[in-house]
């Protein structure tokens, strides 16, 4: 079984309640709960909240929420295998088919296309010996042009380095990096389990575009311009199904 598996606590600092402010007329956890639901890989849509009012907003567009998460693993500095064990654990009390593998889709990462998740998802079921996948995108700037400070003075990331001052090298010198992008993340219980960690040793690559990350207030702007200019699948369903709200 496939779960897709939307993170939504209620404790945002930077955005307060951010996962269900309003993007482009619709709470920002509505465009993750669509992509799980078009996805035509993945069996069922939960969403993980320590909130009542989140909880009936995300059944409200069609998600699972079959518990409330507990607050002590909903707090600024709790870690993601908390909860994302907490899912399992629940699996295996309450029901008895457990997930193979958790489809991670954050809300902060709203224009996906469920193409590509199905895309993500074919691909580690044709890598046995991936613990899990994880998309990213490629960034421009390299680490290897990057300094720390240490007793006042800069020095590069990469002492090992054999090029005098490679970090005055021009950016094409350097391998191509990645950054991880909350696109898609998945999951597989059996590494959760085995491991105690989320991604285990062999994490799988899935890059996609760069559609724009939500973490400060101004984003929700810079995401709403980017709907202005190009067409998403999750933004035309949820306009084709749901009433726009103010």
């Amino acid at each position: 079984m496939i779960i897709g598996l939307i993170p939504a606590r209620a404790g945002s600092k930077g955005v307060p309640k951010k996962n269900i402010k309003l993007l482009a007329g619709y709470p920002l956890i509505a465009y993750s709960i669509v992509a799980s639901k078009l996805a035509l890989k993945i069996d069922r849509t939960i969403v993980s909240t320590d909130s009542e009012e989140f909880a009936e907003i995300a059944r409200r567009y069609g998600a699972e929420v079959p518990f409330i998460r507990p607050k002590e693993i909903s707090q600024d500095r709790s870690d993601a295998i908390e909860y994302v064990k907490h899912v399992i654990e629940w699996f295996k009390t309450h029901e008895t088919t457990q997930p193979e593998y958790l489809v991670l889709l954050c809300p902060p990462t709203p224009l996906r296309d469920p193409v590509l998740v199905d895309q993500s998802i074919n691909k580690i079921l044709q890598h046995d010996q991936a613990t899990s996948l994880r998309s990213a995108k490629e960034t421009q700037e390299s680490p290897y042009k990057l300094f720390a400070i240490k007793d006042d003075y800069y020095e590069g990331l990469f002492p090992d380095d054999p090029r005098p001052e490679y970090y005055n090298l021009p950016r094409q010198a350097f391998p191509p990096v990645y950054h991880p992008n909350g696109y898609v993340d998945i999951i597989k219980t059996s590494t959760v389990t085995n491991t105690n960690t989320l991604n285990g040793s062999r994490i799988l690559s899935f890059i996609t575009p760069d559609v724009g990350e939500i973490d400060r207030p101004q984003d929700f702007e810079f995401v709403e311009f980017m709907l202005g200019k190009i067409k998403n699948p999750i933004h035309e369903y949820l306009v084709k199904n749901f009433p726009r709200q103010k």
